[in-house]
C-alpha cells in the first residue's frame, strides 16, 4: 500500500508490504521506489518491507533547502521513529547506500546490505582540480566580459557538456543538492559500523568500482563481500537469481517464520 506523510519538511511517499522484522529498501540517486521493486517482492513473504521515494525522487516532494547526506539520514531517523521501527535491516543501493552507512554508523541496525553502493569520494587527477577552478574562475569572470545573460547560457552550455549524466539531468534545488552529497566522503565512519553488513557489487560497475566495495569490506568490522561477475551498477538488476539467493541466505535467521 502506498502512503504518504509529512515529515522533516518534506512530502514523503512509501510502499508497505508484508508481514515479520522491518526492511527498509532505500534506491539509488535518479531513480524511485519502483527501481527496487524485484527486492521487494522477493522479501515481502518474509518481511515487513519499507520501500521509500527518497525526497526529490517519485512521488516524495523536493527539499526546500539544500540537502546532504546528513540531512537525508535524519529523515530516515524520523521514518523509522514515526513507524515504532526498531533494530531495522536496511538496503541502500548506490546513493541509498550513502544514507545506509551514515545511519548504520550512528544507530542500532540489525543488519544492512549494501548494493554497489556510494559513499567512497574519489581520488581525482590534477587535472580534474584544474578544470574545476578554472571554470569557477571563467564563471566569476565571464559575466563582466560579455554579460549576465549571455554569460548564465555559455555557462550552462558548460556544465552540460562536462558534467556527468546524473548532473546534466537535474535542475534547480536538485542540481545543488547532488554537487553536495558528491563531495561528501563517508569512509572515516566506515568503522563505526557495528551491525553484520553485507557488500553485493557488479564486477563491471563503473559509477562505484569494486575497489570501493573492497574498501568497505576492509574498513567495516563485519562485512562481506559477493562480487557478481556479470553484473554492473545495477546488479539485483543484471543477476536477479543469484542476487535473490544471496541476500535471502544472508537474512534466513530474520525471515518471518512460516
Amino acid at each position: 500500500m502506498i502512503e504518504k506523510i509529512h515529515i522533516h519538511n518534506v512530502d514523503l511517499q512509501y510502499r508497505v508490504t508484508g508481514e515479520g522484522q522491518p526492511v527498509i529498501l532505500l534506491h539509488g540517486w535518479g531513480c524511485n521506489m519502483n527501481t527496487l521493486q524485484s527486492i521487494e517482492t522477493s522479501l515481502a513473504p518474509y518481511f515487513k518491507v519499507y520501500n521509500i521515494d527518497f525526497p526529490g525522487f517519485g512521488g516524495s516532494s523536493i527539499p526546500k533547502e539544500i540537502w546532504g547526506i546528513e540531512e537525508y539520514t535524519r529523515l530516515l531517523e524520523e521514518f523509522i521513529d514515526y513507524q515504532n521501527i526498531t533494530d531495522p535491516i536496511l538496503l541502500g543501493h548506490s546513493f541509498g547506500g550513502r544514507v545506509t552507512i551514515l545511519y548504520s554508523s550512528r544507530k542500532r541496525v540489525r543488519k544492512a546490505i549494501l548494493v554497489d553502493a556510494a559513499g567512497i569520494k574519489p581520488k581525482r587527477p590534477l587535472k580534474y582540480y584544474i578544470k574545476i577552478y578554472s571554470f569557477k574562475t571563467y564563471k566569476h569572470l565571464l559575466p563582466f566580459l560579455i554579460g549576465k545573460k549571455k554569460a548564465e547560457e555559455k555557462i550552462e552550455m558548460y556544465r552540460r557538456k562536462a558534467g556527468s549524466s546524473d548532473y546534466n539531468a537535474l535542475s534547480g534545488m536538485m542540481r545543488n543538492i547532488f554537487t553536495k552529497i558528491v563531495n561528501e566522503d563517508l569512509t572515516p565512519v566506515l568503522s563505526s559500523i557495528k551491525c553484520p553488513v553485507l557488500l553485493m557489487w557488479g564486477k563491471n560497475d563503473t559509477a562505484t568500482p569494486l575497489k570501493d566495495a573492497k574498501l568497505m569490506e576492509k574498513l567495516i568490522p563485519d562485512a562481506g563481500l559477493v562480487i557478481f561477475d556479470n553484473a554492473g551498477h545495477y546488479s539485483f538488476l543484471d543477476a536477479p537469481r543469484d542476487f535473490n539467493i544471496i541476500l535471502n541466505n544472508f537474512l534466513e535467521k530474520d525471515r518471518i517464520k512460516k
